[in-house]
């Protein structure tokens, strides 16, 4: 357990300029499809509030306990559509829920429209993540993390795989 506590800590600290502090100058952009582009399906998924709390942990029920109701381990990233990080690490959190299909859940929530999840879970920089594995505690980082680095977060926090 030192060991994913010193990879996330490692993690977080490296990546910690990688992440949009409150709202940034950017402005609220967002990205379309054109007429010619293919449609991707989506294989991470967006949470209301209330997805949230039929999906993840209810707080408003249990307000003093963590009670994940998933029946995977899950990864949630918190985001907005301005924060540049957040549109990086997208792609990657989509190939990641592509490559762990059927073993963890992605979801996403945005830090826009779900203001009252982004305060519960003290979301002051974007993009965060929060690792939830099963019957533990989760765990949160900021910035926008490599591929590399997010496997093997994964790997180690959510599917319990020591890859030494």
């Amino acid at each position: 357990m030192k060991t994913i506590n010193k990879i996330l800590l490692v993690l977080t600290l490296s990546m910690s300029f990688y992440s949009c502090g409150p709202k940034s100058a950017e402005g609220g952009e967002s990205l379309s499809a054109g007429k010619d582009s293919k449609v991707k399906i989506m294989k991470t998924v967006k949470l209301t509030k209330e997805e949230f709390l039929k999906k993840v942990v209810n707080y408003e029920k249990n307000p003093t306990e963590w009670i994940y109701l998933g029946d995977k381990p899950a990864l949630i990233d918190f985001y907005a559509d301005w924060c540049g990080p957040c549109k990086a690490v997208a792609p990657v959190l989509e190939e990641l829920a592509a490559e762990y299909e059927g073993k963890i859940h992605i979801y996403k929530v945005d830090t826009e429209k779900e203001q009252e999840l982004a305060s519960v879970f003290g979301i002051r920089s974007i993009p965060t993540l929060i690792f939830v594995p099963m019957g533990e505690n989760p765990q949160m980082i900021q910035g926008a993390l490599p591929k590399a680095n997010l496997k093997e977060a994964i790997e180690q926090v959510l599917l319990k795989i020591d890859n030494k």
